[in-house]
């Protein structure tokens, strides 16, 4: 690596950082552990400083010992205020994240003094990231860094899953969960304090956090998170490094990550915003069509087997239909053959027919099973059927058909139409 020139080395070391912040800190995410990076970040800056009045000089190593050492007093501090008062963990960190931060800024003040000897060049660089004085031993040691955290996570894979997903069945099989706990807590502080160089103390947390929350976007596979939080930790890096060129590094890195998160926010397949906003919509657009079948066919149900013409009045008063919203259902219908319409009228077809029959039969299995089971008034019944028979499977329907069918609840021909339980009611009375 000694021949590589700057701008190669810099896009090297901020690869390895955005790809093992990614892989540990999906880790930290699940576990709920994400403001522990920023701690760890913020309490690094007085181990930094402290080391560099010892040492004279601004070596990565002896840095990031140093950090390392404020670090892990910053973690047994916060341990030892929620166990021994009734600090909650959050406040915990809060306190000691500022009040380690805030000793580190005066101790940089004190650096700065020009009685204080020493290559004090690039030292501020741990505020906001430098990696314009990435040295060929500073990328070293990423790399060391890299390979042993990407071998941890390899190695005890399945015991970090089961920690982060169920750590009391973990805990009941005999598993050191502390000891797991631990490891992971000690592979995010190493990612940690060897990234302050690069991106700085203040943005440190959101390389942590960014890429692995915007591969939980994407799936839902533990293994394939961590490839992508990977992948997107070193897009960050490599993207932000390139089009930051005139601004701060850390910054710029870190705005390439959350422009990444705010895409993935908005067009990841399954969870992004516009994906839901359009299965919500699709599902909507389908109930009102569901809708409108099922009141067709209880509004001429006393005339079957005639298909009934029923006026456009006693289906805009059977549900309240908003004028425009019932046009664009009744165009819809008619496109799918559902219904013939004239200007004043409307007639279900055969295969409409068929169709709303099903739905009016779901629903009203649903009806007899809240009603048995649920003990919930057959004047109440309806609303509460609408609001689960468009979402349950059909494998459900089914059973609860065959259950309905061996207590006799259901007609001799399972094909028909139960009566609706509100009649039934009624004829009881």
């Amino acid at each position: 690596m000694t021949g590589l020139a700057l701008s190669e080395k810099i896009m090297i070391g901020t690869a390895l950082l955005g790809g093992m912040s990614g892989v540990i800190g999906s880790f930290a995410v699940l576990r709920g552990r994400s403001l522990v990076g920023d701690m760890l970040a913020h309490a690094a800056l007085p181990g930094v400083c402290l080391a560099f009045l010892l040492l004279g000089t601004r070596n990565l190593l002896g840095l990031s010992l140093g950090a390392l050492a404020t670090g892990l007093l910053a973690v047994a501090a916060v341990t030892g205020i929620v166990r021994w008062t009734r600090t909650k963990e959050d406040a915990a960190i809060g306190i000691v994240l500022s009040t380690f931060f805030g000793a580190g800024v005066v101790l940089l003040s004190v650096i700065q003094k020009p009685g204080v000897g020493g290559n004090k060049a690039g030292l501020n660089g741990y505020l906001f990231g430098e990696p314009g004085n990435m040295l060929t031993g500073d990328l070293y040691l990423l790399a060391g860094v890299a390979f042993v955290v990407l071998m941890t996570v390899a190695l005890f894979f399945k015991e970090f899953q089961l920690v982060c997903f169920d750590t009391d069945f973990a805990q009941s099989q005999g598993w050191p969960t502390l000891l797991l706990d631990l490891a992971i807590m000690a592979a995010l502080a190493l990612v940690t304090i060897v990234g302050l160089p690069i991106v700085g103390v203040i943005l440190m947390a959101a390389m942590i956090i960014l890429p692995a929350a915007t591969a939980r976007f994407w799936t839902n596979r533990l293994h394939v998170m961590l490839l992508l939080a990977g992948g997107f930790g070193i897009a960050a890096g490599l993207l932000g490094t390139q089009l930051g060129r005139n601004y701060p590094a850390g910054a710029s890195i870190v705005l390439t990550g959350a422009a990444i998160f705010l895409f993935s926010l908005l067009f990841a397949p399954q969870r992004g915003m516009v994906s839901r906003l359009m299965t919500e919509f699709r599902l909507r657009r389908r109930i009102a069509r569901e809708h409108l079948l099922r009141s067709l066919y209880e509004l001429g149900e006393s005339q079957l087997p005639e298909l009934a013409e029923l006026h456009l009045e006693q289906i805009v008063a059977d549900r309240y239909w908003k004028p425009r919203t019932l046009e664009r259902l009744l165009d819809i219908a008619v496109d799918s053959n559902w219904i013939k319409r004239t200007d004043q009228t409307i007639q279900l077809t055969p295969v409409g027919l068929r169709h709303a029959a099903e739905l009016t039969k779901t629903h009203r299995l649903w009806e007899l099973y809240l009603m048995q089971h649920a003990d919930i008034a057959a004047d109440h019944v309806d609303r509460d059927a609408d609001e689960v028979e468009h979402l349950l499977p059909e494998s459900l329907l089914l059973q609860l058909q065959q259950q309905l069918a061996d207590e006799g609840r259901l007609p001799l021909i399972i094909s028909e139409v139960p009566k609706s339980p509100h009649e039934i009611g009624t004829d009881n009375t």
